[in-house]
């Protein structure tokens, strides 16, 4: 069954110390979806404005991506440009230029409504539930936000949150969400919101999951040549609903650390190029064979 995401479609302008990409496509309905693509067929919904590439989106429909949802308006596509410093962490922000996607407001076809997997980007979590008022009792519901939204609209963030299974977030914000200076305090915290599965993206050092029963720890898979961090999250993201709904939605406990390996692959490749470049060019074999040394690197 297609999973259904929700967030935003960019064109980012980024600096690393690897060099500039301007007004690469990125947005975290994007880097889901295509990282989804490789388990799972997918189900989008955003804006974009008229200087949307054609190809792009045909590329996009290739990969088994619905555009059903995708609205095409008058007017220029969200555009964002930032900067990273030698550490790689959270970027400067030098210009946000939301354009089409300010007015954003989310409409699901009527063949969407009754997917059973939802993902929803880090948009507005009035507008994440507001995607999930539409749906009719989706099997399982997963969400990622950011730390605007837990500064702006905490509150309107908690109601959204009371109602997401699986929640993402990086290690910064869930300290901030929680007001717990240590993770494993923050992690239960967050848990008693809503979320029955809290993932924790630490960047350079991997992931935590918490269940109720476990935390498991993936680290990150050690690369010599990071060259764009931007998406590597909705790719981890991506990777971890693919391989869950492809197995059915099961939270058996193997199935989820399964899912956080499969995200942390996909996060791993995302970070090799700008934008989509590296997703583009990998396939399954590719992604089996990274995942399988995982094992490698974890097993004692």
């Amino acid at each position: 069954m297609s999973i259904l995401v929700v967030g935003s479609i960019a064109f980012d302008s980024i600096e690393t110390p690897r060099g500039k990409a301007e007004k690469a496509l990125g947005g975290s309905a994007q880097y889901f979806s295509i990282a989804t693509s490789f388990f799972n067929p997918v189900s989008l919904v955003g804006v974009v404005g008229q200087d949307f590439p054609q190809e792009h989106l045909s590329y996009l429909s290739s990969r088994k991506v619905c555009l059903k949802g995708l609205q095409i308006l008058d007017g220029q596509t969200f555009h964002w440009a930032g900067r990273y410093d030698d550490s790689y962490s959270d970027p400067q922000t030098l210009s946000t230029h939301l354009n089409v996607f300010e007015n954003f407001s989310p409409q699901l076809p009527e063949s969407y409504k009754s997917l059973p997997y939802v993902f929803l980007g880090n948009i507005d979590p009035l507008l994440q539930s507001h995607v999930l008022d539409q749906m009719q009792q989706p099997r399982i519901v997963a969400c990622d936000t950011m730390n605007f939204w837990i500064g702006r609209k905490k509150k309107e963030l908690l109601n959204t949150l009371s109602r997401v299974d699986i929640f993402f977030i990086n290690e910064t914000e869930a300290k901030e969400l929680s007001a717990e200076k240590n993770l494993v305090q923050a992690a239960r915290k967050i848990r008693r919101m809503g979320p029955r599965i809290l993932v924790v993206k630490r960047g350079e050092y991997g992931s935590l999951m918490f269940t109720e029963s476990s935390v498991f720890a993936c680290p990150a898979y050690p690369l010599s040549d990071v060259v764009d961090p931007t998406g590597a999250g909705d790719s981890f993201a991506g990777g971890f609903m693919g391989y869950l709904a492809k197995k059915g939605a099961s939270f058996e406990e193997d199935h989820l650390r399964r899912a956080v390996v499969y995200g942390n692959t996909m996060a791993s490749f995302a970070i090799e190029d700008y934008s989509f470049n590296r997703l583009k060019s990998i396939d399954e074999a590719l992604i089996e064979a990274r995942f399988k040394e995982f094992s490698s690197l974890t097993g004692f």
